[in-house]
């Protein structure tokens, strides 16, 4: 038996053990999950909305005991950690509000006495949700998908474990009926299993684009709607009429979210030759005004990676760059203490064929490339296997909003700001970063049944 082991990314000690589900653990489990669908999806829209802000109250009232769990668990610096809690919060309220509206029936004018579509639930849902933001992952499906009546169990990151305990623990103090929802204590190789299980409906995962195509293969296999929010390697244009150090200051903080482990952090970016000396002396400046350390530090901007590993395979996308041609202006060296620890990180002469460009760099690295003009730092954009976010600056509001609603190929193109997800808005990719669409009216609709209601 493999234990599920929880271990402090900034000491590299081992926080606790967990064991596993049992095949019988995990059939019982199951089995509740889809047997209370069928009260559930019963279930008052108001009924679900008082749970959903009961839940958001208990995330408030213990922002900073999961906040330092995340710490703790993932390395999470401790501020953001209280931030990401908020998120949820306000996703629950969100979506307690707005659900019964988002799922109206729709009146349709046809040739018969009454036409109209319903929106039904599809029942148990699996969610395989990552490390990095592992309360806010799974609540912005939780939200939107409780409220539209379905069940679902929870296979969170092996890391993160109890994180997912806790999430489990919210929504039951909440008053979630038995069964609606369960976290599964279970590694990623019971994943086929579960995706096989009969009692599953779909499946959304939020992670790389490997383990996408692995879980689309599985679910197709079952033809089972599956929703894949995967790997980003996320271009932030600069034209030559940007506000420079708007634009220096949005692309650091987005570069260094979540110590730079975010599927949407800013990771290329893309200067056109005009204002690159500019954009790059002062960009550098700030990254080096960023601080490293221990998570728990209030005034820490940027804490240990969430695991040794994930660290060394970054340095590796470093040095592959550097010996490609690339030029590390600063970081680029592993710290000699213990933790999974990497300091902010800046390359230049970026250029295709590098990991820095083709790659997602998981973690505080810049990655900083020349464009000759507007129309090759849109081609530069675009030139990447990946579609999640993208952002560009200018100070033109016209341009830069034909640039991102028409040039530039991603599922969130934002001017002038930091690319982010908001319970308001749809957020998903084009590519390999996945399909499907979380949040939003798209995002709540992609587990119903669309029915359609013919009355002669």
């Amino acid at each position: 038996m493999e234990w599920i082991t929880a271990i402090n990314p900034a000491t590299e000690e081992i926080i606790k053990k967990y064991r596993p589900d049992s095949t019988s653990v995990i059939q019982k489990k199951l089995k509740a999950g889809a047997h209370a669908f069928s009260s559930w999806k019963q279930t008052s829209f108001e009924e679900r909305s008082r749970i959903l802000r009961n839940a958001a109250s208990i995330l408030r009232n213990r922002k900073q005991v999961y906040a330092e769990l995340m710490a703790i668990e993932m390395g999470k610096p401790i501020a953001q950690g209280r931030s990401e809690i908020e998120k949820c919060a306000w996703a629950c309220e969100y979506y307690a509000q707005e659900a019964e509206r988002m799922l109206k029936p729709i009146e349709v004018q046809t040739d018969a006495t009454r036409s109209f579509v319903v929106f039904e639930p599809l029942g148990l849902i699996l969610a395989i949700m990552p490390w990095n933001f592992p309360f806010w992952q799974v609540f912005r499906f939780l939200a939107p998908h409780l409220m539209a009546g379905n069940t679902a169990v929870l296979k969170h990151a092996s890391n993160v474990p109890g994180c997912a305990l806790a999430i489990e623990e919210i929504m039951r103090e909440a008053g979630i009926p038995d069964g609606v929802f369960q976290t599964l204590m279970v590694g990623s190789a019971e994943v086929k299993n579960l995706i096989a299980h009969p009692a599953i409906a779909a499946v959304t995962l939020t992670g790389s684009t490997e383990a996408g195509k692995a879980v689309a293969r599985q679910a197709g296999a079952y033809l089972k709607k599956t929703v894949l929010e995967l790997g980003g390697s996320d271009p932030y244009v600069v034209l030559a009429d940007a506000d420079i150090n708007l634009a220096v200051d949005i692309c650091v903080n987005s570069r260094l979210i979540n110590s730079g482990q975010s599927c949407i952090a800013a990771k290329r970016f893309i200067v056109v030759q005009e204002v690159l000396p500019a954009f790059t002396e002062r960009f550098v400046a700030r990254m080096q005004e960023k601080k490293w350390g221990d998570p728990f530090d209030e005034s820490v901007d940027i804490g240990p990676m969430a695991r040794v590993d994930l660290r060394n395979q970054l340095h590796r996308q470093v040095m592959r760059s550097v010996q490609a041609g690339a030029r590390c202006l600063i970081g680029g060296k592993i710290p000699q203490q213990k933790g999974a620890f990497y300091p902010p990180t800046v390359l230049t002469k970026v250029k295709k064929g590098m990991p820095a460009f083709d790659e997602e760099l998981f973690g505080p690295v810049a990655a900083i490339i020349a464009a000759r003009d507007e129309a090759e730092a849109i081609r530069l954009a675009n030139d990447s296997s990946f579609g999640l976010g993208a952002a560009v600056f200018t100070r033109d509001l016209q341009k830069g909003e034909r640039i991102a609603a028409h040039e530039l190929q991603a599922g969130n193109c934002f001017v002038n700001a930091l690319v982010k997800s908001d319970p308001r808005l749809p957020f998903g990719g084009i590519k390999s970063s996945g399909y499907g669409r979380e949040l939003g009216l798209f995002g709540i609709h992609e587990f119903v049944n669309i029915k359609t209601v013919y009355i002669a």
